[in-house]
């Protein structure tokens, strides 16, 4: 049985439930009642015989403090996380994709597809982007619409202009 270990993290835009397995960061989702639903159903699917402990490890310890990094401006410090994210193939690589995006920058849904040789997949790309398991850190927040800022789930778009502002992007 895997053990999945769980903090609930205060942050600047809310309180973030983060999980981790022995291989790395696996979900950081808001703490709201339809993102809790989903990431019990993302365990349940990727994770069907783990149980949850709430109890700190040394990666949630680092998890906490590259957020606290992160809120508090000090990009330089943002030292990389392992992650043990679970999707499909498509999925994984457009979080892959998302990784790639320089903090400061955004990217298009369409530009994203292109990158993954899918010119007609933006839908597609959207609907990844809107499931990727760790909110923040796998910066889904960097990829906005061709017409505009586009959405950021149940967070809201003054969230994402928020996070997106902290890195210096003004939409």
């Amino acid at each position: 049985m895997e053990t999945l270990h769980y903090t609930l993290v205060p942050s600047a835009v809310g309180p973030l439930s983060a999980l981790v397995t022995p291989k790395g960061l696996c979900g950081l989702e808001f703490d709201r009642r339809d993102r809790q639903a989903m990431l019990r159903g993302r365990i349940s699917k990727w994770f069907p015989s783990s149980q949850v402990v709430d109890s700190g490890s040394p990666l949630l310890e680092r998890v906490k403090t590259w957020l606290e990094h992160y809120f508090a401006g000090r990009f330089q410090q943002l030292e990389p996380l392992p992650f043990d994210l679970r999707g499909t193939d498509f999925e994984r690589q457009v979080w892959d994709l998302l990784l790639e995006i320089p903090l400061g920058s955004t990217m298009t849904y369409g530009e994203l597809a292109r990158k993954l040789n899918r010119p007609n997949g933006a839908r597609a790309v959207g609907l990844a982007v809107g499931r990727n398991p760790v909110g923040i850190i796998v910066p889904c927040h960097r990829v906005v619409g061709a017409n505009g800022i586009g959405g950021y789930g149940d967070a809201g778009v003054e969230v994402k202009r928020r996070l997106l502002a902290l890195e210096g992007v003004v939409l």
